[in-house]
């Protein structure tokens, strides 16, 4: 009886390290990538590398051209001050312009209650803008009612 419980127990132990052994060496899923839906000009090739920018930083991208975007930011708020050569969608946020995608991880982090970000006109230094030299810009955030704030504040390069 004693040799038949040390069997079970050794059977139970090959079980519970075969069992173990499998789980651990399912492969895991890879990560979903957050789509970022951007809106462009056909001819901006600066807006394309903003894209190749996003998706080095884990992003998907599903890019629309169109010979006008003043509809798609009107759609979705982006106050006429702020705007740049693209807009983009992501988790419910505007992003407008060449906004760096470490602050865009920020704002899909921290979730805060604006409209969007954007990096004004084409600043040089921010990516697909990449000059040397380039001075200090800002990412401001915009909300519903039109207030503005510093989001992010980027170094010369």
């Amino acid at each position: 009886m004693q040799h038949t419980n040390r069997l079970a127990a050794a059977a139970l132990a090959v079980a519970v390290i075969i069992a173990n052994t499998v789980a651990f060496a399912q492969p895991k899923a890879a990560p979903v990538k957050k789509t970022v839906t951007v809106y462009k000009t056909p001819t901006c090739g600066c807006c394309g590398k903003w894209v190749e920018h996003m998706q080095a930083n884990g992003f998907a991208a599903s890019v629309t051209n169109m010979p006008d975007l003043s509809a798609i930011r009107a759609k979705h708020g982006v106050p006429s001050n702020l705007t740049s050569c693209h807009t983009s969608l992501i988790g419910g946020y505007v992003i407008e312009g060449h906004v760096p995608a470490e602050d865009v991880k920020r704002l899909l982090r921290e979730k805060p209650a604006i409209v969007g970000l954007s990096a004004p006109g084409m600043p040089a230094g921010s990516p697909g803008m990449d000059v040397p030299g380039s001075p200090a810009y800002d990412v401001i955030a915009f909300d519903k009612n039109g207030r503005t704030k510093v989001f992010a504040h980027h170094p010369a390069r």
